[in-house]
């Protein structure tokens, strides 16, 4: 390491009048000692002053300058010396670098940004004050059409440099997105899809830009859906699809980029690895499935989508890969095809067309299951399937083992969820089919008591839906269910529901409905007379909500007819 010593003493010393030939003898011997041991090399370095000198050093004019950049791209490998780069002054020579026509200067320079900027905010800073961003970004742009070896290789630096330049930084990200490096990428990416190297530092770059909102605007007037599902499907390592899935998460968040998404194939894609992966026990291709599945339930919403995917004949697939696990099978599976049928049966148009593909039979084949994601995710595609559709809700309202099944889970207090979502369907049975025959059903199978609690639920939009389907058991079936409310403490429930202040207007409307419609029956009227119902009515006749003032008018004067 003498020669070392050496040469840093030589280089101390250095001035713009030394000969190239002694510079270049020192510059080897520094580089050759980084190759040996970067570390300590650099520590030297940097305890000799040297850095320093090398700001002189960087002109475009002398033959030594690429070695330069070299050594400086080689000790910014190191965390400690990317600061002491800045402070020498090293970056706006380096910047000024940007502006030659020398391919290896060109290369090292990059390299020398690059390293200085990567997890350092004075090292972005400084390369952003010299405006090195801007030069790099039409350097991408003239060579991208080039698929010469050098070439190549010099995007692929330049790309990195960008990338460590505005990693993790959304200002600096902005700046790249509004100095239009977005379509050049996409571009890159379609031209250099062979170069794995320049393929990987678009994928990173995409997947630090699509983050931010006003990336996705720029990305969604490119083909980047086209490119990414391209290159997707040439993939075989787990790396590299891991690589794109991060870069299709955030995209697929834009309604436009998703249905570009969909219409390039990538729900196909996913289907695909799904069925590949499924039965798999190694660790990344569970991870694998995970990420496929979430990513397919991402694209499978918004109406545009989920019409355009029913069209394409999508429900049949997810009816086939369910039909493969429905005993013992994957639970993300299970979990991921049920909750993309729910999002495609959102859509009113897809309801009809999902019901007579035989998707309701399709999910009540999960009725056994005992996973509570799977048994939430049944009960949510059933409820999309059967709303406003009558005929549907009749059949499923009328399935005894469906019904017994929804009051066993109406208990479920350990699953939230689940407890929510099959009172709600219950509720969507009587709503939408408006059925005697379903009404009767339910009473059977003790779930009036659910549909009561239910009307006192901390949601505005389940209390609701309980006292419409209240409401119509009570104008269709009363006397079947005349027990059961009378035993649910219903009277006494709609009382608190109208004197309460905090009540929304919409439920003090659908109680007073309710209450016309119970004193129907001797026994809730002798109790409704009991609880002094008129006063409170009496009150609400001048609610500031004249939907709400109508019909306390109107339930005043039933109930003063009935006393």
């Amino acid at each position: 390491m003498d020669n070392l010593s050496d040469a840093l003493k030589k280089l101390q010393i250095t001035t713009t009048d030394s000969t190239e030939d002694s510079l270049e003898g020192c510059l080897d011997c520094l580089l050759q000692a980084l190759a040996q041991n970067n570390m300590e090399t650099s520590e030297k370095i940097q305890k000799s002053g040297v850095l320093q000198v090398f700001a002189s050093l960087l002109t475009p004019q002398s033959s030594c300058t690429a070695k330069v950049a070299n050594i400086i791209a080689e000790v910014a490998r190191n965390e400690f010396m990317r600061n002491p780069c800045v402070d020498a002054g090293l970056i706006p020579p380096l910047v000024q670098l940007l502006n030659c026509k020398d391919q290896e200067v060109l290369l090292q320079t990059g390299r020398a940004l690059g390293n200085i900027c990567y997890d350092s905010h004075e090292g972005r800073n400084a390369v952003d004050h010299a405006g090195g961003a801007h030069i790099v970004v039409d350097h991408i742009r003239s060579l991208c059409s080039k698929t010469d070896p050098a070439s190549e290789k010099l995007l692929t630096v330049f790309c990195g440099m960008l990338m460590n330049y505005s990693n993790e930084n959304d200002t600096l990200q902005s700046q790249l997105i509004n100095m239009g490096v977005i379509p050049t990428l996409v571009k890159l990416l379609g031209i250099h899809c062979q170069n794995a190297a320049l393929t990987e530092m678009c994928l990173v770059a995409f997947g630090n830009l699509a983050e931010l909102e006003s990336s996705k605007e720029q990305f969604a007037y490119t083909n980047i859906a086209e490119e990414l599902v391209k290159l997707f499907k040439k993939q075989i390592e787990h790396d590299k699809k891991e690589m794109i899935f991060e870069v299709l998460a955030p995209l697929a968040e834009n309604d436009v980029i998703k249905l570009q998404l969909v219409e390039a194939g990538l729900v196909e894609c996913l289907l695909e690895i799904v069925q590949k992966t499924v039965d798999s026990d190694k660790e990344d291709d569970i991870a694998e499935l995970k990420t496929a599945s979430d990513l397919m339930v991402l694209l499978l919403l918004g109406d545009g989508n989920c019409i355009h995917m029913v069209d394409n004949g999508i429900v049949q697939k997810l009816m086939d890969l369910l039909d493969r696990h429905v005993e013992d099978g994957n639970v993300t599976v299970q979990h991921a095809a049920l909750s993309a049928l729910r999002n495609l049966a959102i859509p009113v148009v897809n309801k009809a067309k999902m019901l007579s593909a035989g998707v309701a039979e399709a999910v009540l084949k999960f009725l056994r299951s005992e996973m509570p994601p799977v048994q939430f995710k049944l009960l949510g595609t059933l409820r999309m399937l059967i709303d406003a559709q009558a005929e549907a809700a009749e059949q499923l309202g009328k399935n005894v083992k469906l019904v017994e099944r929804l009051v066993e889970w109406c208990e479920a207090k350990d699953h939230a969820g689940v407890m929510g979502e099959s009172n709600r369907l219950l509720s969507a049975l009587i709503r939408h089919s408006k059925s005697k025959d379903v009404i009767r059903t339910i009473v059977q199978s003790g779930g009036i008591k659910h549909l009561v609690t239910m009307a006192t639920s901390e949601h505005v939009i389940m209390q609701n839906e309980a006292l419409v389907a209240l409401a119509l058991i009570a104008a269709l079936e009363l006397v079947t269910a005349e027990k059961d409310l009378e035993n649910a403490q219903l009277v006494q429930i709609l009382h608190r529901l109208l004197s309460d202040d905090r009540s929304a207007p919409e439920i003090k409307y659908n109680s007073m409905v309710l209450i016309c419609a119970l004193i129907g029956s001797e026994s809730l009227q002798k109790e409704v007379q009991s609880m002094a119902f008129l006063e409170v009515v009496s009150k609400l006749r001048s609610h500031e909500n004249k939907t709400v003032a109508q019909q306390a008018s109107l339930t005043e004067q039933r109930l003063a007819v009935e006393s």
